[in-house]
């Protein structure tokens, strides 16, 4: 099972999701509060298991509501993915992926490990 790890930044505080093999699978923005960040969380709890997908890498691809995964082409032409709520805000945010195969896996490590426990990483 994959854990959530809230860090605190130099700018504010943010989350990780990590698999259960230890790998980051999607990072959040920096939020200013602990609380805030703990509502991302539960934001991403709630939506990434009923998230459809929207590949944006596929000419005429067909619009998805929101809440959604976009899989899209980064600056360096790898494949990301960004999951949005039902407000069309951005909760979380994939690393890049060489293949589609890879970012659409990541999608699917996501529904499954949302329903992860949190651990608040303790500053050093």
């Amino acid at each position: 099972m994959g854990k959530y790890l809230i860090k605190t930044t130099k700018t504010g505080i943010k989350f990780d999701l990590k698999a259960g093999n230890g790998e980051v699978i999607a990072t959040s923005e920096v939020y200013t509060t602990e609380k805030a960040c703990r509502a991302g969380i539960a934001s991403v709890q709630r939506n990434a298991p009923i998230a459809a997908v929207e590949n944006q890498t596929v000419e005429g691809f067909a619009k998805e509501k929101h809440p959604k995964f976009e899989i899209y082409n980064d600056k360096a032409g790898e494949f990301r993915f960004r999951l949005k709520a039902t407000n069309g805000q951005i909760i979380a945010v994939s690393e890049g992926y060489k293949a589609l195969s890879g970012c659409m896996n990541g999608i699917e490590s996501v529904k499954k490990n949302a329903d992860s426990e949190i651990v608040k990483q303790e500053e050093k």
